[in-house]
């Protein structure tokens, strides 16, 4: 019979030793936010029936904005401390009655699902946590001296997703809420006070906390480095104007004196970016993958294609690095929606909208475009992907 597995994501901190002037876990990795780096993770985890987030109130735009079409459940607003936050996670799954729970930190980006599959295993037996041996000498020190040198074969160092029977720990927390214990610094030692046999397997040396400036530019150098492939993909769209009282363009609808003839919603933005991305990869054009003569995708919204040579990328493991259109049409203005475009585009694509360019031109009176006939769309894509093994 299959578990009822449910995590937390711990989001509440502020994370101001990272700097960046946002909390460490919206700011980007690779051009992707952390803490969408971290809940994709676990997504990819099909065991996992129900992820979590616990964020603070003041971050609930960055945080929406962040997770853009990931299906998970709503945030919950965290406390003054990582323990109220977790209890407050703990809190909100309580209806949804899980076996087994795995409180993992944001700032983990790099979490795999083998090390995820791990901790799901371990926690069915009741606390369990992903450790690592020290290979340093360790040395207690007091007032900058030596005081003594400690066994490193017997220590560990601990990481997340830390993984116990759902009740257990749920337990744990109230009862340490009730007796007015708020300074534990993580669920393990929590669930050691309260008396619970808290047991280690083994944890991931990729698996690292974002924590410092230091920590990041380290952690970009190695993900971009990873990334070395880049590739430039081109696309092209046409539609001509029909009956109507509004276009969509780059997934936003424009009020027009005429709509688009087309077989799904004819937006030529979108569906250049698509080619363009599709061509970046080498994987045939939008007609390959979604044929106008399938009717399945008659008047459909022109964002799910894009969706979908997004995750291409994401499937190849690699990132979208920026995306460039360029619309050609004497009606309507572009200008007035070009923010709300590049918003829009940035959410369905998972990226910043400052790797979103948006222009638009006309064609001086010339051609089908200059007699207003239709309108164009060429697009550029800049991809990023590892680099192949032989």
């Amino acid at each position: 019979m299959a578990i009822n597995v449910a995590a937390i994501v711990v989001a509440a901190g502020r994370g101001e030793r990272a700097g960046g002037g946002v909390p460490k876990q919206y700011r980007t990795l690779a051009g992707v936010p952390i803490i969408r780096q971290s809940v994709e993770n676990m997504v990819r985890v099909s065991t996992i029936r129900a992820i979590q987030p616990v964020v603070h109130r003041d971050d609930e735009v960055l945080f929406r904005t962040a997770l853009s079409g990931i299906d998970i459940l709503p945030p919950v607003f965290g406390g003054a401390t990582r323990q109220a936050s977790v209890l407050a996670g703990l809190e909100a799954l309580a209806s949804r009655k899980p076996d087994v729970v795995l409180v993992h930190d944001a700032a983990r980006p790099f979490v795999s699902p083998a090390l995820i599959e791990r901790a799901i295993a371990a926690g069915e037996k009741g606390a369990a946590v992903p450790a690592l041996p020290i290979t340093d000498t360790v040395k207690s020190v007091e007032n900058d001296v030596v005081t003594s040198t400690l066994d490193r074969n017997a220590l560990r160092t601990i990481q997340t997703p830390q993984a116990f029977r759902f009740d257990f720990l749920l337990d744990a927390h109230r009862k340490a809420a009730g007796a007015g214990r708020h300074d534990f610094p993580d669920d393990a030692s929590l669930a050691e006070w309260a008396g619970m046999r808290v047991s280690v397997f083994a944890g991931d040396p990729g698996n690292i906390k974002l924590t410092t400036r230091e920590d990041f530019i380290r952690a970009e150098a190695e993900a971009m480095a990873k990334l070395g492939d880049v590739r430039v993909g081109s696309g092209y769209d046409v539609h001509a104007f029909g009956d109507g009282d509004h276009i969509m363009l780059g997934g936003v609808k424009i009020p027009h004196t005429r709509g688009v003839v087309g077989h799904s919603d004819a937006d030529v933005a979108l569906h250049a970016l698509v080619d363009a991305i599709l061509g970046a990869l080498a994987d045939a054009d939008i007609g390959v993958h979604f044929p106008p003569s399938d009717p399945q995708w008659r008047g459909a919204s022109s964002d799910r294609f894009l969706k979908f040579a997004v995750e291409r990328v994401k499937a190849r493991g690699g990132m979208i690095a920026h995306l460039d259109v360029t619309v050609v049409c004497e009606a309507p203005r572009v200008g007035p929606h070009r923010d709300a475009i590049r918003a829009r585009i940035a959410e369905i694509g998972g990226i910043s909208p400052d790797r979103v360019a948006i222009k638009a031109t006309t064609s001086e009176k010339m051609g089908f475009t200059g007699r207003g006939e239709g309108l164009t769309a060429s697009a550029t894509a800049t991809i990023r992907l590892p680099w192949a093994t032989p």
